[in-house]
């Protein structure tokens, strides 16, 4: 098979997620076929013309077709060019829809299915493997329907003149428009996904050596990263010279299927030339028709091989933003804003239990700070909490609802998370903080910005809220970049707000003023922080360290919990 049953279904979902326009898609294919039919008239009409002209007839009688020739001859070229414009719109405009359906489902699902998942796969996933998506619909299912359609029209025009040989035509067709592709595909097939993972591999570490350079430097580690790349840049260039045996294969069993249809109507046509049957003008005709009618299967060898490298890349994508999910998306629900966690277990999917069990509420007003040394699971606590990770064990429900159920939409009308490296995006401070409610006006931006203490900041901005950030808040000091993504969980309006270190790299000041803000706020907040001071102002205290989990009021815990009165005394 070209494809397992897994592939197939990826594939045929991933094209549906393309929501292609079917009127624009037939107009791609009537071109396509008019392109191609336009080849095989010239090739007949020539035919004709010049097996008439050997006759010296007069020559009104050759006008008429020489006429054709240049009709044809232009039709061929232009017909062509419609079809490629009309195809890749098809296929360009699918592929815009197939990354908003993705951004979309990956937007409304958990963090569970990216988690592990490197960020340059992640990237090959939504660029390089949409692309081959909408590459199967110009380099496969238009050159498959174009070569159908041109097929016929061929031995129609044989089957006029010569049944035998259009049946002869039929059977060297069939073998080049099935069994070449079959070659193509099943001999590429290995080749072909092992590229897929390659190029995959290739691109998480680019990526890496991008960002990372620096620390790779320091740590010695970067000229073996070079190696990895170069050794992975070398598989693929292998891969792609082991997929290339099988299309040669295909190509020449496309060359010796047309070599046998020409040679067939030869045989066939002079043994029926002799019988009175055929005519010479005739028999000219049937021979060289099948040299344009092979110019569509030709193209069907690369479009069984994009077919491979498309089941693939759906794979991919499917594996990535998940199968179809039975659940209701309940766009309109305005829970109430009370995080409900009982017996809950955390940690990364497929990875070891981190922390837990808790049991803790949080609603409007209440202020809940998550201390602990690096690598106890407090973030991972606080992304449960939030519905972007899937608890262990336990339940986590807002508003009485397993947020697991839930859509992202429904839960950041009553909860929004800010993550320690949340992105400053290079545009206008007003678009910044329109990443969390498209429709924030401007009087609200102000007025969340004036709660996360940069009101006299926006003041000096020489363009307001219309001015311009640097790419990841390069234009601005590390207290604003934080203050900035406070002010974007004020605009959202959302009653509870989940911050992962919003004062870490902040000098003392700095980070105590900021933290100070949230705890006297009438928010919900949940914190994540390495800061031990003003934790008497929040209601609840949870403290993960190698003891485990111990949560109560801050007096509570500095009484009875040795190890967190330690780290209290430590960080002053």
């Amino acid at each position: 098979m070209i494809l397992t049953k897994k592939e197939w279904s990826a594939l045929r979902r991933a094209l549906s997620a393309l929501e292609l326009n079917r009127g624009r898609f037939l107009l791609a294919v009537v071109f396509g076929s008019m392109g191609l039919g336009s080849a095989i008239a010239l090739s007949a009409v020539s035919a004709w013309l010049i097996a008439r002209a050997s006759q010296m007839p007069p020559v009104l009688e050759l006008s008429v077709a020489a006429t054709s020739v240049r009709m044809f001859g232009i039709g061929k070229a232009v017909f062509r060019y419609l079809e490629r414009l009309a195809s890749h719109r098809v296929a360009l405009s699918g592929m815009g829809r197939l990354r908003t359906n993705m951004y979309a489902a990956l937007a409304s699902s958990s963090d569970s299915r990216v988690a592990g998942i490197r960020r340059g796969d992640l990237l090959a996933r939504t660029g390089a493997d949409v692309d081959t998506i909408g590459d199967t619909v110009v380099k496969a299912i238009m050159p498959a329907c174009v070569a159908f359609v041109t097929a016929f029209v061929s031995v129609g025009i044989v089957w006029f003149l010569s049944a035998p040989i259009a049946i002869a035509l039929v059977v060297c067709l069939l073998i080049s428009g099935l069994l070449g592709p079959v070659v193509a595909a099943v001999g590429a097939r290995r080749a072909e996904r092992s590229r897929v993972e390659d190029e995959a591999e290739l691109s998480a570490l680019s990526l890496a050596l991008l960002e990372g350079a620096g620390e790779l430097r320091i740590s010695g580690r970067l000229a073996a990263m070079k190696e990895a790349v170069r050794r992975t840049e070398s598989r693929i260039h292998s891969h792609r010279d082991r997929a290339a045996k099988p299309q040669a294969w295909a190509a020449a069993i496309d060359t010796m299927a047309l070599a046998l249809a020409v040679l067939g109507a030869i045989i066939i046509g002079v043994s029926q030339l002799e019988a009175g049957q055929l005519n010479g003008i005739e028999l000219a005709v049937c021979v060289l028709v099948p040299l344009a009618a092979f110019e569509g299967t030709a193209a069907l060898g690369p479009a069984a091989l994009e077919l491979v490298q498309s089941g693939q890349a759906a794979t991919r994508i499917i594996d990535l933003i998940g199968e179809e999910e039975p659940l209701a998306k309940k766009r309109d629900l305005n829970l109430e804003p009370v995080i409900d966690a009982r017996n809950l277990v955390v940690g990364w999917p497929g990875g070891p239990d981190v922390a837990g069990p808790f049991n803790l509420t949080v609603g409007r007003g209440s202020k809940i700070a998550i201390v602990g040394p690096s690598g106890v699971g407090k973030s991972t606590l606080l992304m449960t909490l939030a519905g972007l990770i899937k608890p262990h064990a336990g339940t986590v429900t807002l508003g009485g609802m397993e947020v697991s159920t839930l859509d992202r939409e429904s839960i950041s009308r009553a909860l929004i998370l800010i993550a320690e490296d949340s992105h400053i995006f290079q545009t206008t401070v007003m678009e910044n903080l329109r990443v969390v409610r498209k429709d924030l006006t401007e009087n609200e931006a102000r007025e969340a910005l004036t709660k996360a203490g940069l009101g006299d900041w926006l003041a000096r901005l020489p363009g307001g809220l219309d001015t311009m950030l640097g790419q990841n808040a390069t234009t601005v000091s590390g207290g604003e970049r934080r203050r900035l993504l406070l002010a974007r969980a004020h605009a959202s309006h959302a009653p509870i707000i989940a911050l992962d270190e919003p004062a870490e790299h902040l000098e003392p000041e700095t980070a105590d003023r900021l933290l100070g803000d949230l705890y006297e706020s009438d928010l919900g907040v949940i914190v994540v922080t390495h800061r031990l001071t003003d934790l008497q102002r929040t209601d609840t205290v949870i403290h993960l360290g190698d003891d485990g989990v111990e949560i109560g009021a801050y007096d509570e815990l500095m009484e009875h919990s040795p190890s967190f009165r330690w780290a209290v005394q430590e960080a002053q």
